[in-house]
């Protein structure tokens, strides 16, 4: 037998899978939950979780910011935003999203206004008015002339045999096609033919119905060929994802055009006429392909970046034009389609969750600024991912925070600069619903038992809302990491150097801190903690250590070292 010495002196890596024990250049653990990796390289306890609001029923957070000293998170619930304001209820609302379609609502800011976006229902703007938060219906906007509506028409394919007869009636327009077209949803939706814009009032059967019409217009001799329909409509869906990008309101994929990209003119947010291809003028294109896309986010950065079903896509023109749209896919990782996972913003990069759930990629531009890579920032603790619902990063802290289908939340502590990229897990006595960060703190829906609620993160707290403990633990990889290619290895004895702390379980074992630091006012313990232990011999793939503690007190490990001995 020999004798040995190991000292970990940084947990930078966090953990990892035990693909990757064997790696004696990683400084990771085998687990590590409720804990943060801090600069330096130690660890400590999470902060702990304050009571903001009860809520109805589940919720997806968002932030809100009127401006830079009056921020909002929005609980966003079945039929009704909730809004809250330095941990205060504010105000709530009549909106028209369900719990179920809450997955796949999307945003973007601008100002003082918000318009959010869902396949299945007209975008709604949400603005502040003399201290009021207020929703209404997106409006396209009309033509000087008022007989021309500045939404995007289309020819879908299901049309392209289809001819439009006129006839002039008491009601309005009748518009009759030659085959069987027509059906409820095209109610409150529009035509454009004739130089004109339609807008159908009721329905009659499959082949007729009626409409208006804004302007002048001859009615034809002869059935119409050339006739478009309006892209967003009740029939064909609305638009999936959005964002603002050189001053256009942008829209990406609709229901019936999943990989249209469509860019308002400059300054003009409800105008999407394309005209004539003026600088300044609204943009249209579709993503091509061998593969058919489906836009799924998009995020205006340095360039327009675009994540679809199958890769990530940038536009890269500054200034962007209708003459100079530069666009190409530059990775084929691809985005999930069944819930909106809003893309992260980290040290200049986009951070975004892969289509397989499975990945979390850093999405960079090279050295030279024309081709985007999309890393994985998870590979080595890919284990911690599964079914995400929500991400928020909190650049304060410094800390991505990715929320599970099973209610526990994978968060990674990174910064390059000192070389942390440490993922860990955050539990709770309940599940993780939803995640925002909102003026520098982190908010999140959590559910207890069978209710809802708003809580924060707080480092003045050292239980979960209140009356709520929860473990704190980090195990050790095991030593063959180190090297030691031995078979069994007895641990004689294991010293923790600790900081700011009142509590430690070493082994499951409590470790004896001098007394007067429980004193009222005493500063907590700093410096080395030991535990003396003749164990029996055990195999060199189990873990050598634990630290852990359910006590409602500070804990800080700068570092670990392990003495024993080892049979070959």
């Amino acid at each position: 037998m020999g004798n040995f010495i190991k000292t970990q002196t940084s947990f930078a890596n966090g953990e990892v899978a035990p693909q990757f024990f064997a790696n004696g250049d990683i400084h990771g653990l085998a687990y590590m939950e409720n804990m943060d990796v801090i600069p330096g390289g130690g660890i400590t306890r999470r902060a702990g979780l304050k009571s903001v609001a009860t809520l109805a029923s589940k919720a997806r957070l968002v932030s809100f910011s009127v401006s830079e000293n009056d921020n909002y998170v929005l609980a966003i619930t079945n039929n009704s935003i909730r809004f809250f304001a330095n941990g205060q209820f504010v105000q709530d609302i009549v909106a028209p999203w369900t719990t179920a379609d809450l997955p796949l609502l999307q945003y973007a800011q601008r100002f003082g206004t918000m318009i959010f976006v869902h396949p299945d229902y007209k975008p709604r703007v949400l603005f502040y008015e003399n201290g009021v938060f207020k929703i209404r219906e997106f409006v396209f906007s009309y033509n000087d002339t008022l007989d021309n509506i500045n939404m995007p028409f289309m020819r879908f394919e299901d049309s392209e045999n289809i001819t439009i007869s006129l006839t002039n009636t008491n009601d309005g327009v009748k518009l009759t096609t030659n085959h069987d077209f027509w059906t409820q949803d095209n109610v409150y939706g529009h035509i454009s033919m004739l130089g004109k814009t339609f807008s159908i009032i009721s329905y009659i059967d499959a082949k007729n119905v009626i409409a208006t019409c804004n302007g002048a217009f001859t009615y034809p001799n002869a059935p119409v060929s050339d006739w478009k329909e309006a892209v967003f409509s009740y029939r064909r869906g609305w638009p999936m994802s959005i964002t603002f990008h050189q001053n256009r309101l942008v829209f990406g994929g609709a229901k019936s055009w999943p990989g249209g990209v469509w860019m308002s003119c400059v300054g003009q947010h409800g105008n999407f006429d394309t005209g004539t291809g003026l600088d300044d003028e609204a943009i249209f294109f579709t993503l091509l392909s061998g593969r058919r896309q489906h836009i799924c986010t998009l995020i205006s950065s340095d360039n327009l970046q675009i994540l679809t079903s199958e890769g990530e896509w940038a536009v890269s023109n500054k200034p962007l034009t209708p003459e100079s749209v530069d666009i190409k896919m530059h990775t084929s990782v691809g985005s999930p389609a069944d819930v909106y996972l809003p893309p992260q913003e980290i040290e200049g990069q986009t951070i975004f969750i892969s289509k397989n759930k499975k990945d979390i990629r850093e999405l960079t531009l090279d050295d030279l600024g024309q081709k985007y890579n999309a890393n994985n920032l998870i590979s080595m603790s890919a284990h911690l991912i599964s079914s995400p619902i929500d991400m928020a990063y909190n650049k304060n802290d410094k800390r991505l925070f990715v929320v599970m289908g099973d209610g526990k939340m994978a968060v990674l502590n990174y910064d390059t600069a000192l070389g942390i990229s440490a993922w860990g897990r955050y539990t709770t006595n309940g599940k993780f619903c939803s995640v925002v960060v909102c003026d520098g703190e982190t908010f999140v829906v959590t559910k207890r038992e069978e209710n809802y609620y708003l809580e924060k993160f707080s480092m003045s707290e050292m239980v979960d809302a209140t009356n709520n403990t929860y473990t704190v633990r980090a195990i050790g990889m095991p030593i063959m990491s180190a090297g030691h290619n031995t078979h069994k290895v007895q641990i004689r004895k294991i010293v923790a150097r600790v900081h700011n702390t009142k509590t430690l379980f070493i082994n499951n074992w409590r470790t004896e801190l001098p007394n007067e630091i429980y004193a009222d006012g005493a500063d907590d313990f700093a410096g080395d903690v030991s535990l003396n232990t003749v164990g029996t011999c055990r195999p060199m793939v189990d873990a050598p250590w634990e630290i852990s503690t359910t006590d409602a007190m500070p804990m800080t490990i700068l570092g670990i070292t392990i003495y024993g001995r080892y049979q070959i």
